[in-house]
């Protein structure tokens, strides 16, 4: 019987999700998920919920799914003992550290793998099957026919997303948000870069779009089917929806899944007149009606983006005409209404609301309906529900709205009032006796496997090169690398794979000296037919590759004399998600292009272990990679953002990549690593062509260890955003603030007294 998996962001949709039948939940604390944006559950919420839902014949799972770094894996192993003591049903988990943790000390622990851990075929789901992992939650880049070859190829559960919004990027995959300013997708801290607006240029003139913002998916009308194939779990996405949002879908769905049976047109009728009140973006079945992959990748772009569909949604109700403060009685009545600000005078000043009137739209919101509010230069975008709507003397109705909207701001309606339900409540209302939290046990102290005398003698100290096709195989030979990467991909497979036709240029290397990079996105209906190149590749003599997708581990770890590189994809931001790798046979790794110097020093503490890392000091990382071709109307490859940063976009037949127009560099400092032991460097060129006139410049730079003007250090030297600390940042730039205006206020009285 298949599942009913409803987000839970808060405490209110958890009562929506049960109200309307879901199965189980999915809900995050304030530590460790990828929606940290979300209210989350608080210590007491969660374990009664848990004991709660138990006794209702209900599950409830808990997201661990963000990456960890080196110095929170104390602080992680203490959260895994919290969970252990709790008992949630399952673990939906990404990092594997936490896989490799949970194996050492928490074997009780169930562990389903997110979607951020990129699973999309049989192949990556075994493996992580033999490694105890109950379920997989498959990537949302999958057709009907790929689903079910996976369900019948695999023994692992298979869980999947039906409902919901939808990444532009391959899930896992996106480094975006990240490159903006530490705010990785990874970490549960994503801006939503593929909602905002860009400019380009196209057709000789100016344009302005929502190029990259994906509509919503919607699977309904495909249940019938996927219950048949055996699909073990529905998946609602929306953790940061209202309440009033998981009620309706999991009505809609619930209904669906109960009835197809014996009325299926009546049933899906049905669902679809619940889901009408969803007011969200343009829906889209995405992957699902090709028939051959070629086809999907040709015609997904078109089927889900939409450049003139702004980046939130729901119903237009138009633009804020005009604000007013809301005065001491609305602050009052608004305070007494959400029932959590005092009534006291200090309170209603602190009442963050004013007064907003409306043009352009043909709905008047009442008391009770939620908005979405988009900034006009669309910096930010928030939700919020009405709760006041005063008429003036012309008879205008002004709502309040959050503080920090001005005129010109658009709004958009969400829900209505009379869509709200009440629901029972799930919590016990009093909650005094749920009082366990993650305890002071400190974490046992892991030393990764020592290196066997000439283990990594295929791995040599130096200069790695890597390039996405033959003909810049031949242009960097002037860079004299030890090594050079070549992508594997729709271009350079048939230079491989006909490598003895005479018309076809001889690579000028020795196969010892040929790494092969393999894609990260490796799709159930490409396994087969990637499966046969890699024999090709193997028979050929290739014996060293650079794997990013734990389908690739599969296919290849058992291959004799063959030598794998754990690519960037395989995220390493941890001593234990190394060591995961380790068991599985390989001891090379790439770091991560989000790493930091700090994390990266923390993970790899000495010189025998930084011997088995190969550290990118010049790239143009993937931001967003995207199992399709853009729309043909997307006529441009350059484009800006608001702040006039440039990007560009490649549209090929092995996806669409879009990378910043300046590199990511710290090309400087080679020699400074050299002397720290990270001797093992790379110059990432793939997805970007070189010319002999560039490498020369770039070879100039190298030698005078200058900084490349205008390049980017990515997370190199700031590391990952960290909201507490930067709360504290400005806690204490606020109490400096304060002690000199309090010295200034002393200084002045004294001078008044003389």
């Amino acid at each position: 019987m298949t599942e009913l998996l409803a987000p839970a962001g808060n405490v209110e949709a958890l009562d929506a999700a049960i109200g309307e039948g879901a199965d189980a939940v999915y809900l995050g604390l304030k530590t460790f998920n990828a929606r940290l944006r979300s209210s989350n559950f608080a210590w007491r919420e969660f374990e009664a919920a848990v004991e709660s839902l138990h006794k209702m014949g209900r599950k409830i799972y808990v997201t661990v799914n963000t990456v960890t770094e080196e110095c929170e894996t104390e602080r992680l192993y203490r959260f895994l003992g919290y969970l252990n003591k709790i008992g949630p049903d399952g673990l939906i988990v990404q990092d594997f550290g936490v896989v490799r943790m949970c194996q050492e000390f928490f074997p009780n622990l169930e562990l389903h793998a997110s979607t951020q851990m990129n699973v999309e075929s049989a192949d990556a789901a075994n493996l992580l099957s033999a490694q105890g992992l109950k379920r997989v939650v498959v990537a949302r880049e999958l057709g009907l026919q790929e689903i079910e070859k996976i369900k019948q190829n695999t023994n692992a559960e298979i869980e999947m997303f039906v409902h919901g919004a939808l990444c532009v990027s391959e899930s896992g995959l996106c480094q975006f948000s990240s490159f903006l300013g530490g705010k990785s997708a990874n970490r549960g801290m994503c801006t939503q870069a593929c909602r905002r607006i860009y400019n380009t240029d196209m057709y000789g003139a100016e344009k302005h779009g929502y190029y990259f913002s994906p509509c919503d998916l919607q699977l309904i009308d495909h249940v019938p089917e996927l219950m048949k194939l055996g699909v073990n779990s529905f998946k609602i996405e929306g953790r940061m929806k209202s309440a009033e949002y998981v009620g309706a879908v999991t009505a809609a769905y619930r209904y669906v899944m109960d009835h197809w049976e014996t009325d299926r047109k009546g049933s899906l009728a049905e669902g679809h007149r619940i889901l009408s009140t969803d007011f969200a973006r343009t829906k889209t079945d995405y992957w699902y009606g090709f028939k051959e992959i070629p086809e999907g990748v040709d015609c997904a772009g078109q089927k889900i983006l939409n450049p003139n569909q702004a980046g939130g949604t729901g119903i237009y109700l138009g633009k804020i005409k005009s604000v007013r403060d809301a005065t001491s009685a609305e602050k009052k009545e608004y305070s007494s209404i959400v029932k959590n600000l005092s009534e006291d005078a200090d309170g209603i000043k602190d009442v963050a609301i004013q007064m907003a009137l409306l043009e352009g739209g043909s709905y008047d919101p009442d008391p009770g309906d939620s908005i979405r509010l988009h900034r006009k230069d669309d910096s930010g975008r928030e939700s919020h529900k009405v709760r006041l709507v005063k008429p003036d003397e012309k008879e205008r109705r002004w709502i309040d709205i959050p503080k920090s909207f001005k005129q010109e701001d658009s709004v958009y309606l969400l829900q209505t009032k009379a869509m709200s339900k009440r629901y029972k409540r799930v919590l016990p209302p009093d909650l005094s006796r749920y009082r366990k939290q993650p305890g002071p046990e400190k974490l046992p102290v892991l030393d990764l496997t020592p290196l066997a005398k000439k283990e990594l003698d295929w791995f040599p100290e130096g200069t790695y090169v890597e390039v996405s096709t033959i003909a810049d195989a031949h242009t960097v030979q002037m860079l004299h690398p030890v090594r050079v990467i070549i992508e594997l991909n729709n271009e350079t497979v048939y230079d491989f794979m006909h490598k003895d036709m005479p018309e076809k240029p001889l690579l000028p290397y020795s196969k010892k000296m040929i790494f092969i990079a393999l894609d990260p996105f490796l799709a159930e209906g490409t396994a087969d037919e990637f499966k046969k190149t890699l024999d090709v590749l193997l028979e050929h003599g290739y014996k060293n590759y650079v794997v990013n997708n734990l389908a690739q581990i599969t296919m290849l770890r058992n291959q004799k004399d063959v030598h794998l590189v754990a690519g960037p994809y395989l995220y390493t931001f941890n001593r234990w998600a190394v060591s995961f790798l380790e068991n599985q046979n390989i001891m090379a790794v790439q770091m991560p292009f989000e790493n930091s110097e700090k994390n990266l020093s923390e993970t790899f503490e000495n010189a025998t272990e930084r011997s088995r890392v190969l550290v990118p000091v010049f790239a143009y990382p993937a931001l967003f990679r995207m199992r399709f071709k853009l729309p043909k109307d997307y006529d441009f490859t350059f484009f800006t953002d608001k702040e006039g940063m440039s990007f560009k976009v490649n549209s090929t037949a092995d996806g669409s990549f879009v990378m910043p127009e300046a590199p990511f560099s710290i090309i400087e400092k080679m020699e400074s690593l050299k002397s720290k032991g990270w001797k093992h460097l790379l110059i990432d060129f793939s997805k970007t062509k070189t010319s002999k006139a560039d490498l020369k410049d770039l070879l100039s730079i190298m030698n005078r260890r200058l900084h490349i003007e205008g390049s980017s250090k990515f997370n190199w030297k700031d590391g990952f955003y960290d909201p507490e600390k930067m709360q504290a940042y400005q806690a204490s730039n606020a109490r400096a603030a304060q002690a000199r205006r309090d010295t200034a206020g002393n200084a002045k009285k004294k001078k008044a007294k003389r």
